[in-house]
């Protein structure tokens, strides 16, 4: 278990991107409320969540032994102000994701760099420039999976996942407004099916799909190391 808490600020520092994505595009589609909050910052204290944040990626790394799950407090968002009502909505809605994706790439180059690093110095392994660098390697990879995760978890139509919106952009307002109303609740309901041996191994091979170009990626291009 505790190989994994290194990834914790990666881990902290990814939620907080993808609410940071979220209050950015809405910014950039009529809404200043997350800007007006203070809420479009790098600085992690407006954006802890002690439950999403810290409690519940604490508690999957003591249960199971790894992160699969986190988020960081939602920005203010007020669709009102949107110029375009429900695409903007489901605009917003997708950038924290995709923020994600872009993270898990940058993750991937840094892996590469790293391990070409790694030859070039050729460190002996009892140095600590070679102890430093493969902590930062293992960071960094485990950043890839960590954003797959992230992005995967939150485009599950559940709410108040980003995937809700989505869903709910394409419903009948009536019914948008029922679907709305699960709240939170979906989350503890998702957390629970997700421990369902079935629906736990669909979510996570859906993630090793996301995941395969990344690493095959990292493996392709460290191929020419040698």
């Amino acid at each position: 278990m505790t190989e994994y808490l290194p990834l914790l600020p990666v881990l902290l520092f990814s939620v907080i991107v993808h609410e940071l994505a979220h209050g950015w595009v809405a910014l950039r589609l009529g809404d200043p409320t997350a800007s007006e909050a203070g809420r479009l910052t790098l600085n992690p204290i407006p954006h802890i969540d002690p439950i999403g944040s810290v409690l519940i990626p604490l508690m999957s790394l003591a249960t199971t032994g790894r992160i699969f799950i986190a988020w960081a407090k939602p920005v203010p968002v007020n669709p009102t102000n949107f110029r375009h009502g429900r695409r903007d909505d489901a605009l917003v809605s997708i950038a924290g994701p995709i923020s994600n994706l872009i993270l898990a790439a940058c993750c991937t180059a840094a892996v590469v760099g790293l391990g070409f690093a790694r030859s070039v110095l050729n460190l002996e392994e009892s140095t600590t420039g070679h102890a430093l660098l493969m902590f930062l390697y293992r960071m960094f990879y485990g950043g890839i999976y960590l954003n797959v995760v992230l992005a995967v978890f939150n485009v599950l139509p559940i709410p108040p996942l980003d995937g809700s919106h989505l869903l709910a952009s394409m419903l009948p307002a009536q019914a948008a407004s029922a679907y709305r109303r699960i709240g939170f609740l979906g989350v503890f309901a998702l957390i629970f099916l997700l421990n369902v041996p079935a629906v736990g191994t669909v979510f996570e091979n859906i993630i090793n799909a996301v995941f395969a170009p990344f690493r095959g990626t990292v493996a392709f291009f460290l191929s020419f190391r040698q």
